[in-house]
């Protein structure tokens, strides 16, 4: 099971994985800035209680943060020490958060992160050769104890294999989805997968997005079945669970 903490909302664009952002579309849609964050009203939902007095998200969760901005956004310094505290107080949890500014990590930890905590998973977002070459080995470079490369959207063919080392937990790969999606194309998920077989590290194929090329044929992919689509291919390696980013 899982669950979605978002607790704090909008983001700026940092890069070209950021231009169809959805979190943007979905707040175009209610006339909302998204490029203004702003504390949500579930800021503290890891520690929140029922009347009985037991955690609303019960142990053994795995829960998403900020996925409708980024946890290293710099505008939400004042309120990072706070959720870092949470996380640290709910042992019993699993934290997942991805970020487009790893290069912040290093200087917003908290005193006590060591090696890392051993129940949050950081991954590292890149779109591009441009971004996996610039934020790669930051990301190895940084105290963290368990890491994950995200390739979404992916833009373009990627070389990854000078950054997988041990280090790196697990790959995972999708396309662009929305409206002004640009495509992927099947044969740049493939050499992902090829590099991360090579490099007997895990990998797995999250999203198809909306425009897909394969085998010289492009498919328009409705939203509701781009998970299922990647998962019907079957490429994954190494996953031992099935649920998807």
């Amino acid at each position: 099971m899982s669950v979605m903490w978002n607790p704090w909302h909008g983001c700026r664009k940092v890069s070209e994985g950021c231009r169809h952002c959805y979190v943007y579309r979905q707040d175009g849609r209610h006339n909302l800035d998204s490029s203004r964050a702003r504390k949500t009203a579930a800021f503290g939902l890891p520690v929140q209680r029922s009347r009985d007095g037991r955690f609303k998200i019960p142990a053994g969760e795995r829960v998403y943060a900020c996925f409708t901005s980024d946890f290293l956004l710099e505008e939400a310094d004042a309120w990072r020490p706070a959720a870092w505290e949470m996380m640290r107080l709910r042992h019993d949890l699993s934290f997942m958060f991805f970020t487009k500014r790893i290069e912040r990590l290093r200087d917003v930890l908290p005193p006590d992160w060591g090696a890392g905590y051993d129940n949050v998973t950081v991954g590292c977002t890149v779109e591009n050769q441009e971004m996996a070459a610039r934020r790669l080995p930051c990301f190895l470079n940084t105290p963290v104890r368990h890491r994950i490369i995200v390739c979404a959207p992916l833009l373009e063919p990627l070389e990854l294999s000078p950054w997988l080392s041990p280090a790196i937990e697990e790959v995972s790969v999708g396309g662009e989805s929305g409206p002004e999606a640009r495509t992927c194309d099947y044969d740049w998920v493939l050499s992902v997968r090829r590099q991360c077989v090579e490099a007997d590290i895990p990998f797995r194929y999250h999203q198809t997005g909306a425009l897909l090329l394969k085998e010289g044929r492009l498919y328009r992919i409705r939203r509701a079945c781009q998970h299922s689509q990647a998962r019907r291919a079957d490429i994954d390696y190494k996953i031992t669970d099935r649920e998807p980013l």
